[in-house]
């Protein structure tokens, strides 16, 4: 159901969510899908909801949360796309959410697992731990994101859509200088070799 997908995406996109929750919406509904045998959600409602969410928890044995996101993708579906307001869902057996508490490494496990690293996988994990970044913001930051003068980062498109600022570590601020100065001369070969191009198929046939 190419069509109803791409109208899926069309208004996430419109809405400005975030890629990861544009693919985990376009997943979770691809699924639902594929477990009712490829109906057509329009033809479907509460009933098929329930059994899938159901299915998740009793048959996959997802997470809570894990669960939730698929909830919150089809209700996104039927709401958003479909224009159809589904019934309270009393009958889905929830995932449980299992207590636990979470992994705190001390500072010489920290120190002993950075040891182990070199280069830029060392930069940009020592970036996760001093600066709070998850790891799709540290892989998106841009050189703008990066102010050596108040040693801060911002981070752009952040979990909920918004724009923060954290913290630039004052021990990072050599080492991501270098890495700065490193990848603009390979930027310069490049340029130098003649690679200062990119080809846009069809751009001109799209405007």
């Amino acid at each position: 159901m190419p069509k109803l997908l791409e109208e899926v995406r069309d208004l996430i996109r419109t809405r400005h969510y975030s890629l990861s929750t544009e693919e985990a919406y376009l997943s979770w509904i691809k699924q639902y899908i594929l477990f009712h045998s490829k109906q057509h959600p329009a033809r479907m409602g509460a009933q098929e909801v329930s059994s899938f969410l159901t299915y998740l928890a009793v048959k996959r044995n997802v997470a809570a949360s894990t669960q939730n996101q698929a909830l919150a993708a089809l209700l996104f579906l039927y709401k958003n796309v479909l224009r159809v307001d589904l019934p309270w869902l009393d009958n889905v057996e929830r995932a449980k959410k299992p207590a636990r508490l979470p992994l705190v490494l001390t500072r010489t496990e920290i120190s002993r697992l950075l040891a182990q690293l070199n280069q830029t996988n060392w930069l940009m994990a020592s970036l996760l731990y001093g600066a709070g970044l998850r790891l799709k913001e540290c892989l998106r930051l841009r050189v703008k994101d990066l102010d050596f003068g108040y040693q801060q980062i911002v981070v752009r498109d952040a979990k909920g859509n918004h724009d923060r600022v954290t913290m630039l570590p004052t021990i990072l601020v050599e080492p991501l200088r270098a890495q700065l100065a490193h990848a603009k001369a390979l930027h310069g070969r490049d340029l130098d070799a003649g690679f200062g191009r990119v080809q846009l198929p069809f751009a001109l046939a799209q405007q």
